[in-house]
């Protein structure tokens, strides 16, 4: 029989989760799909009457074992292309060819047609760099000839930005570590359990020593509506601030904790193993771009844990401001509708974004990709601030 769409809540075992599933009361969850019982895994969603869809070898089947488990990663030295870009004659040169260039906010966002991806050189991607790390998001249409080029591809594009991350929990297609695959469907959506919106402005994997710059993501499948990615500008949210409270944060060190929201063991019912352990970092509140050389504030709902120094009620005080003004700050924020062969670039460094889960409750499928270089370690905005450690 087919599970139905009645759903109802299993209390949380954590006190922290920003996303959890919802299924049908007495059922229990696929420990390494998250897929409900009865309900096709996805891998078998490429098959029988998935078996046209055309990325059903990008579905995400590989998950973490117990015997996968990794060391931790290391330090690396990371040298942006942006730098080399600013020595272009014209940094914009990329641009040259586009049939239109429409700048969606003042703040953040940028919609370019008629320039392809998969062509860039070198210096092209150099000048990408920069442009994305000024405009903070850039959407590119009619990019069908870079999801069309798979996997090595892709991995050779996102390496000239960084070193390539691997996702410490998530799923990944065969042979493809590096490229990070989102997938839900009618039988894995989300649901915001402890909130009245599905809205988690998030910045990815902050918590890492080394967090990602220069970040691409495509949608393979997206719903017929819904699915939208709000972005929001964390240059811009500093701005609105007066500069004696700009000046305050930048004193201001939180402790971020790697916590995968779908990994968390609720009471022993549902456990993912994770490839390496998640560990605990201190980052400056506001980071300095070292290109652009512009603030912006650097603030993750799902990983930071606290202000370093401060008591919980005085933290917590603090950062719920901040979340409120990123979340009501519309003037500050761009949303990208998904449209057929759109990849979105988007500075991971100076930007937090959230992806939509209003359509949650239909059969649509939302697959996608994600390519994530690492860059350097934040650089705090306060010169000589120390980021050893509480």
């Amino acid at each position: 029989m087919a599970t139905t769409n009645t759903v109802t809540e299993e209390p949380a075992a954590q006190t922290s989760p920003t996303y959890i599933l919802r299924f049908p009361a007495g059922e229990t969850v696929d420990p390494l799909t998250l897929t409900l019982p009865g309900q096709p895994t996805p891998k078998e969603r490429g098959q029988g009457p998935f078996e046209t869809y055309p990325y059903k070898h990008l579905l995400p089947e590989v998950i973490p074992t117990a015997e996968s488990h990794q060391p931790p990663l290391a330090d690396f030295e990371h040298n942006d292309p942006g730098h080399r870009a600013l020595k272009h004659p014209n940094p914009r040169a990329f641009l040259s060819g586009a049939n239109s260039i429409i700048h969606l906010t003042p703040a953040i966002g940028t919609e370019v047609h008629g320039v392809s991806l998969a062509k860039l050189n070198s210096d092209e991607r150099d000048e990408l760099a920069l442009e994305v790390a000024r405009r903070g998001m850039m959407i590119f249409r009619g990019q069908q000839d870079f999801i069309d080029a798979g996997g090595e591809f892709w991995k050779e594009f996102g390496s000239h930005f960084g070193r390539l991350h691997v996702h410490p929990t998530g799923g990944h297609p065969q042979g493809l570590p590096e490229i990070h695959m989102i997938y839900r469907d009618e039988n894995t959506v989300y649901f915001d359990n402890d909130h009245t919106s599905t809205t988690q402005w998030h910045t990815d994997m902050s918590f890492e020593k080394q967090p990602p710059g220069l970040t691409v993501f495509f949608l393979l499948a997206y719903p017929e509506t819904g699915g939208d990615t709000l972005f929001s500008s964390g240059v811009a949210a500093l701005k609105r601030f007066s500069p004696d409270f700009v000046a305050y944060l930048r004193t201001l060190k939180q402790i971020q904790l790697g916590v995968d929201p779908v990994a968390l063991n609720r009471a022993g019912k549902r456990k993912r193993y994770i490839r390496r352990d998640l560990v605990t970092t201190v980052h400056p509140l506001i980071r300095k771009h070292p290109v652009t050389g512009e603030e912006s504030l650097f603030i993750n709902p799902e990983c930071t844990r606290s202000i370093v120094g401060y008591k919980k009620e005085e933290s917590d005080l603090i950062m719920k401001f901040l979340y409120n003004h990123i979340a009501a700050g519309i003037d500050m924020q761009a949303r990208v509708r998904w449209e057929p062969a759109t990849v979105v670039c988007w500075d991971n460094r100076v930007c937090l974004h959230s992806a939509l889960f209003d359509y949650a409750g239909t059969k649509a499928r939302r697959h996608g990709a994600r390519i994530t270089p690492q860059a350097e370690r934040p650089i705090p905005a306060l010169e000589g601030l120390d980021l050893s450690g509480p």
